[in-house]
């Protein structure tokens, strides 16, 4: 029997799991983290939220929110050299929703995130004011990051289907 792994699959695969998994951190934060933030006073939001950002910039998640377009990017491209044309299509496509994600993630969440941890909070007022500045910029990007990291999900699993 032969176990060997074309590296074609293993990247697909990698792509598949760690979109996945961004997917998932994006969506909870979409449909159970934030509404459940509405709840909350200005104070508690912009604590909590501080204790978030901090707590999730760890290895595992920093390994995973890298991996997933690296992943993408290497799966396009060994497709490109050595693969099927007939997913060609779906890897790509799925290559650019990951990228998408990562670019959002970087260019639209984080500097909020840093904004937010800079904000005084001193008062009530200053509570208000972070949060007003925040919230809504930073839901809306999120949720294009769940859009396009469920795409990528998505588009790659089609492809493993193809394959």
């Amino acid at each position: 029997m032969d176990f060997a792994v074309d590296p074609i699959d293993a990247a697909l695969v990698t792509a598949t799991i760690a979109n996945g998994l961004l997917a998932g951190v994006f969506f909870v934060f979409s449909v159970a983290v934030s509404p459940g933030f509405r709840r909350v006073d200005d104070r508690t939001y912009v604590r909590s939220f501080r204790a978030i950002n901090a707590a999730i910039l760890n290895g595992m998640f920093l390994t995973v929110f890298i991996v997933a377009p690296l992943a993408a990017v290497v799966s396009i491209t060994l497709q490109l050299w050595h693969g099927d044309p007939t997913s060609l299509p779906w890897i790509a496509a799925g290559a650019v929703c990951s990228v998408l994600s990562f670019g959002i993630t970087a260019l639209g969440n984080v500097p909020l995130n840093r904004e937010l941890e800079r904000s005084p909070i001193t008062s009530d007022q200053d509570c208000r004011a972070a949060r007003r500045r925040f919230e809504g910029r930073w839901n809306r990007w999120n949720f294009a990051r769940t859009l396009s990291s469920s795409g990528a999900l998505i588009l790659f699993a089609v492809s493993l289907s193809l394959g």
